[in-house]
C-alpha cells in the first residue's frame, strides 16, 4: 500500500495547513503556492488519487464538488469573479488526490494568470 498522500495527513490532523471550509466530504486549504491572491483548494476527504478514479456513475460526488467549489468561493469572498481549474492524471498531478483549485481575489481586469498549476 502506498503511502498516504500530504491531503490525506492533512486531512488526518498530522499535518498543519490553514482551513477556510470543512464538512463531512471536503476540507478546503489555502494554498501554499498560492497563484492568485486567494488560492484555496478542495480537497474531498475520501483519497481518490486523480477525478479518472472517481466512478462517472458517481454523480452525486461530482455535483459536489463543484457545488462545494461554489460554496468556497462564497465563503472566501470571491463568488463575484473566480476561476475553478484542475489537474488530472498522474504525470500532471503534484499530489496524488483529487483537489479542486478556487481562484480569484484580482483587481479589476487582472484576472490572467499561468493555470500551469
Amino acid at each position: 500500500m502506498s503511502e498516504p498522500s500530504i491531503f490525506s495527513r492533512i486531512i488526518a490532523g498530522e499535518i498543519p495547513a490553514t482551513v477556510r471550509y470543512e464538512d463531512e466530504q471536503f476540507i478546503a486549504i489555502n494554498d501554499i503556492n498560492p497563484q492568485a491572491p486567494v488560492h484555496v483548494l478542495l480537497i474531498p476527504k475520501h483519497p481518490y488519487p486523480t477525478l479518472e478514479n472517481v466512478p462517472t456513475s458517481d454523480t452525486d460526488f461530482h455535483a459536489q464538488l463543484l457545488l462545494t467549489g461554489r460554496k468556497v468561493a462564497e465563503k472566501v469572498g470571491i463568488a463575484a469573479n473566480y476561476k475553478l481549474f484542475m489537474n488530472v492524471g498522474k504525470n500532471v498531478q503534484d499530489v496524488h488526490h483529487v483537489h479542486l483549485h478556487i481562484l480569484g481575489g484580482w483587481k479589476s481586469g487582472s484576472g490572467h494568470l499561468n493555470l500551469d498549476l
